[in-house]
């Protein structure tokens, strides 16, 4: 809880940030979801920072759908309910989703088997946490270099840590999208974490987005294009290149830039939106 009196953390940057998501090309509904959220009040902003969700769902019927609403819903909801550390509320958060989606898949016949990936972004202005479950993706573009911030949970990752087949043959490996591990797929779940949390930088950009993105673009052309145009600009712009290759699933990206603090306007996070964008 934060109490009127304690004194909150003075910004050093601004958070520009946009999220899209797009049901492709070849699919009747879209089983992704994503989210920003900037809390109103300044002082947990301050402490929690802002949050970017991505979830990719999987279950047959409305399974899918309903499972990644949830899991983004319910992340963001308990993150912010939460007075542990960002690290630890994120697991929490995770795991009451995780209970939510399961519970529900088992009292609805319909929707058994539902799952869905999820990975959540807390950024502040001078630190980043993250959690996650399933292969959906957060990179880091910094210095002119592109870096995989998460560790897929997936079969042809599993074969990558083995040495039985490259990250570059990974790319078009027959299982690259067994997913090994998601939510609401078992009682339990077992939440991945950063081991601490990331120091920011003036400059920094980030990307979050479903494998709808990146199966069909490439890990430069995303950096060069996040690098080079503004988060929203971004995002329309990787989304147009996935459907035009093809648009095969749902495309969902997300995208922050980290900037140096305009004193004029004195928000640590410039407005951001998160819209459906059809056929």
């Amino acid at each position: 809880m934060f109490w009127p009196w304690q004194n909150s953390r003075k910004p050093t940057c601004e958070l520009d940030a946009s999220l899209l998501t797009n049901i492709g090309c070849c699919r009747d509904t879209n089983e992704d979801a994503g989210q920003i959220i900037r809390p109103a009040d300044s002082r947990v902003l301050a402490e929690k920072g802002m949050l970017m969700i991505v979830a990719d769902g999987m279950g047959g019927c409305e399974g899918g759908e309903i499972a990644s609403q949830l899991a983004i819903q319910i992340v963001g909801q308990s993150y912010y309910a939460n007075d542990s550390e960002a690290s630890a509320a994120l697991v929490s958060a995770f795991t009451k989703a995780n209970d939510a989606i399961h519970r529900l898949s088992l009292e609805r016949p319909d929707l058994k088997g539902m799952g869905t990936t999820c990975t959540a972004l807390a950024l502040r202005d001078d630190l980043a946490w993250v959690a996650y479950v399933g292969d959906t993706r957060l990179y880091l573009i910094r210095n002119g270099g592109i870096y995989r911030m998460v560790e897929d949970h997936s079969a042809v990752m599993e074969l990558v840590k083995q040495g039985v087949v490259s990250l570059h043959d990974a790319r078009h490996h027959a299982d690259r999208n067994v997913i090994l591990r998601a939510l609401g797929t078992h009682e339990q779940i077992s939440v991945a974490t950063w081991n601490a949390p990331l120091p920011v930088r003036i400059g920094d950009q980030f990307v979050l987005c479903s494998d709808g993105l990146y199966d069909l673009v490439e890990d430069e052309e995303i950096r060069d294009t996040a690098c080079t145009r503004t988060p929203d600009v971004a995002c329309s712009a990787l989304i147009a290149m996935a459907r035009e290759r093809g648009g095969s699933d749902n495309i969902t990206v997300g995208v922050v830039h980290v900037s140096p603090l305009q004193t004029t306007r004195p928000q640590v996070v410039r407005e951001t939106r998160a819209v459906e964008v059809t056929r």
